[in-house]
């Protein structure tokens, strides 16, 4: 049991959320959702004890323990990583080192020996026995290889130490787990894998994410942190973005149906206020137009960009062919022969866990790179639009974003760019920021406009939801969706690739690829994912 009493956390004027009282309880996930700067990764420090709140307290369970994702990766650099992963529990790690160092001792006494023998009968209670075997069951499941288990931190790459960190937060049966963007650097195997271990946790869990699917599916409550409250819906996000576009919607068509009661009432008044006979019932009028109260509609803090992908002109039947494509770089072959036909109705996404190959292919098909050998071939129609995972060049100059987008744009008035600046969320002195400091999540909302301004028939889009918040990916979805012209993308985002994509090629690992014309869970049911 986690709870917290009338709890408000205030940065100088700035109140992110006040007197909230909730209870989280065992058996259940409550995923934490609000705009970016709400508050929800303040609120999970605030509930681990790393920050202090402005007012109130929150309330722990009686002996109960409480896990916490680290984010510092670099923290556990010199410690190996089976033993990163059994810290997670620190009392048994403290046992552990205890009773190495009296083991060590040159001058071992029978004091000592008592004091290694409670050691021993502690350790043997929290199943210490077994905790190397439990650390390389998760570290399994989360797909590091087991060569990789005797070497310190500091030896692995980002990707790998994400896993090890979130093996340690998982470690020991924590009673309470607090994890924030626990699917960042995650592939899809180790995802789905963690998405089970969750469900079928049985103490409580409150998570961080802007992954929907991944919310979808292992949430049964949601913490919606808004209008500087903190408020509890039962079901997963998909229920509570209905239910909240439900609850708006019904308070608007209430004040609607309230005002048009109050114009009737204003009316009667002003016409027979002053009748004597009618002066009895405009009175009675009066007391019911001062019992009518509006219900107030607070705007959210959460905002979506406006995301459509408009084309010049529509594709003829000749799209893109690639015949026997191979590349080879650094004597390693990334691309094996790939025959492939683009069709004018394809939504292709690319999958698998070879992301060098994914993006190698995106940018040969753009032109950005050549292949090694074999042949592609364009239809005289076709014009490209293309996102490339790394787009830090097209951020070097001291300019603002209007010059920036002006380059891209065939309308050079600054009206227009400022307009189309202000839909993807730079209003007013917004437009103004210099390229150079932008933030990753800006950066991607200004290459998607500088696609959207180009108008291509063809979309190439390497990884478009790095760095988004939930509302912008949502909005990405929904201007997906509604593109008509040909589309190839590579995501790990399973509801993007669920909802937009008919027709799936795997890169796999050796650079060889599969081609299927079916579902992404169609798909995993008959090949899995990520095979060799």
């Amino acid at each position: 049991m986690l709870r917290a009493n009338n709890v408000s956390v205030t940065f100088g004027t700035r109140t992110l959320f006040k007197d909230v009282n909730i209870e989280f309880k065992d058996d259940n996930c409550y995923g934490i959702i609000g705009a970016n700067g709400a508050g929800k990764s303040t609120f999970l420090k605030v509930l681990s004890g790393e920050l202090e709140t402005t007012k109130g307290d929150i309330t722990i369970g009686k002996s109960e323990r409480l896990s916490v994702l680290k984010q510092n990766h670099n923290e556990f650099d010199e410690y190996p990583v089976l033993e990163t992963v059994i810290m997670g529990d620190s009392e048994l790690y403290s046992i552990m080192k205890e009773k190495e160092a009296l083991y060590m001792k040159p001058d071992f006494s029978i004091e000592d020996g008592i004091k290694v023998g409670e050691l021993e009968a502690r350790f043997e209670e929290k199943n210490g026995w077994q905790a190397e075997s439990d650390a390389a069951i998760l570290l399994a499941g989360l797909g590091l290889d087991n060569n990789l288990y005797d070497k310190t931190m500091k030896e692995l790459k980002d990707r790998q130490k994400v896993k090890v960190l979130l093996a340690r937060a998982l470690f020991g049966n924590p009673d309470i787990l607090l994890l924030d963007e626990p699917t960042n650097g995650l592939d899809l195997k180790s995802k789905m894998w963690l998405e089970e271990f969750l469900i079928n946790f049985k103490n409580t869990v409150l998570v961080v994410s802007h992954d929907r699917h991944f919310l979808n599916k292992v949430c049964t409550h949601m913490v919606d942190i808004d209008y500087s409250a903190i408020n509890l819906f039962i079901g997963n996000y998909d229920f509570w973005f209905k239910s909240s576009e439900l609850i708006q919607k019904q308070m608007k068509d209430s004040n609607k149906r309230k005002e048009e009661k109050m114009k009737e009432l204003q009316d009667f008044i002003a016409r027979f206020s002053a009748n004597a006979s009618k002066s009895k019932q405009a009175t009675s009028r009066k007391k019911s137009l001062e019992k009518i109260v509006l219900d107030e509609i607070k705007p959210s803090s959460r905002k979506y960009p406006y995301i459509n992908f408009e084309i010049e002109k529509a594709l003829g039947r000749e799209v893109i062919s690639l015949e026997k494509v191979c590349y080879t770089e650094n004597n390693k072959e990334i691309l094996k022969n790939i025959n492939i036909t683009i069709r004018p109705d394809d939504k292709i996404a690319l999958i698998g866990d070879n992301e060098l190959g994914k993006t190698t292919l995106l940018r040969i098909i753009s032109g950005e790179l050549a292949p090694t050998s074999g042949t592609i071939k364009y239809g005289s129609t076709v014009k490209i639009g293309y996102f490339a995972k790394n787009h830090d060049e097209h951020f070097q100059d001291d300019v603002d974003l209007i010059e920036l987008l002006r380059r891209y744009s065939e309308n050079k008035d600054e009206s227009f760019i400022r307009g189309f600046l202000g839909r993807m969320l730079f209003s007013g002195e917004e437009a103004k920021k210099s390229a150079k400091v932008l933030s990753g999540g800006e950066k991607v909302r200004v290459m998607l406009s500088k696609i959207m301004l180009e108008k291509g028939n063809v979309l190439l889009l390497d990884e478009p939801t790095n760095h988004l918040d939930i509302e912008s990916i949502t909005s990405l979805n929904e201007g997906l969706e509604r593109y008509t012209g040909a589309l190839i993308f590579a995501s790990f985002d399973q509801e993007l690739i669920e909802s937009i994509s008919n027709r799936l090629i795997e890169i796999k690992e050796d650079g060889t690829y599969r081609d299927k014309q079916m579902s992404y869970e169609e798909y995993i049911e008959k090949f899995g994912i990520d095979e060799k």
